[in-house]
């Protein structure tokens, strides 16, 4: 039988091949363990919110974001929590934050335009209401409503 010799390029060939493949196989599974842990971060601070439990839910939230900076859904969670503590600065940043990362999300534009209208910001109002109104799906009963608001803040 013919055996090839261990330095052959064939044997280092396959050699490197399998420790990619091990690299590549570990890398994955950590890549889905932190998913999931992130998911848990999330998910936990949602059901905080769910119960009241703001300052637990406003962690997790900020865990979930440190874990994945893009995660639109928990800057939108922390921009509630900072609306019921009455932090608009804070409420309007992650209002914000959550528009750049998805800019069609119709919670935060509806809390945008709510927001800038109360604050007497009218033609910002107008220009995200306009938005709203192209990307409402679930919220667009509320389309009338800001619409009402924006024609009397017109006179």
């Amino acid at each position: 039988m013919f055996k090839l010799p261990n330095n052959h390029p064939i044997i280092l060939s396959m050699s490197k091949k399998i420790i990619i493949l091990f690299i590549l196989i570990f890398f994955d599974n950590n890549i889905d363990a932190n998913s999931k842990e992130n998911s848990r971060f999330f998910d936990q601070g949602k059901k905080d919110f769910e119960k009241g439990k703001y300052d637990e839910s406003k962690i997790n939230f900020e865990k979930n974001i440190v874990r994945n900076p893009k995660d639109f859904k928990s800057y939108l969670y922390l921009s509630k929590i900072y609306k019921i503590k009455k932090i608009n600065d804070e409420y309007e940043k992650n209002l914000n934050t959550t528009l750049l990362l998805e800019p069609k999300n119709e919670d935060a534009l509806y809390m945008l335009v709510s927001k800038k209208l109360t604050d007497g910001d009218y033609d910002l109002a107008k220009r995200k209401f306009k938005i709203f109104k192209k990307s409402c799906k679930k919220l667009c009963d509320k389309k009338i409503e800001l619409s009402n608001l924006i024609k009397k803040s017109k006179n």
